[in-house]
């Protein structure tokens, strides 16, 4: 397994994960990417893929900077999916460190992701890691199209 910037030539593949992250997550109704999307918007694009021997890209992390008025400058973590047969092999974690490392190469103040109610398993992961978990924000979307 290697890890490498994601770059456009894997918009066809990345979509695909999306759309099979979106099952996982209970919300097919919510993927509404696009290829076309993808590529007018490839300059806000960020992500972090993990490719097995095969150059299959099987994981991803995808991420941006974002500026939050209480802590300042942030790595915000949209999304970390690693496909059924690759999980538990430690992909996962090192998805997250490199996304770590790269919020510390930018002088980030936190890292920040969501993580679903549902998903003990990945918040067992995540407070693992280090990460706090709390409740009490909801999620709101305002879909502009």
């Amino acid at each position: 397994m290697h890890y490498r910037p994601v770059n456009e030539n894997d918009f066809p593949r990345m979509l695909a994960l999306f759309q099979e992250f979106a099952h996982f997550e209970k919300r097919p109704e919510k993927m509404i990417n696009t290829l076309d999307k993808m590529h007018k918007q490839k300059d806000h694009f960020m992500a972090i893929v993990a490719v097995d021997t095969h150059e299959e890209i099987v994981a991803f992390a995808s991420y941006s900077y974002v500026y939050h008025t209480w802590v300042g400058t942030s790595l915000y973590m949209d999304d970390l999916y690693v496909q059924e047969p690759y999980r538990g092999k430690g992909i996962g974690q090192e998805l997250l460190e490199a996304i770590i490392e790269l919020a510390k190469a930018k002088s980030c103040n936190r890292v920040r992701w969501l993580v679903s109610d549902w998903n003990t398993k990945a918040q067992g992961f995540y407070k693992k890691m280090g990460a706090s978990i709390s409740n009490g924000e909801w999620i709101c979307d305002l879909i502009l199209e």
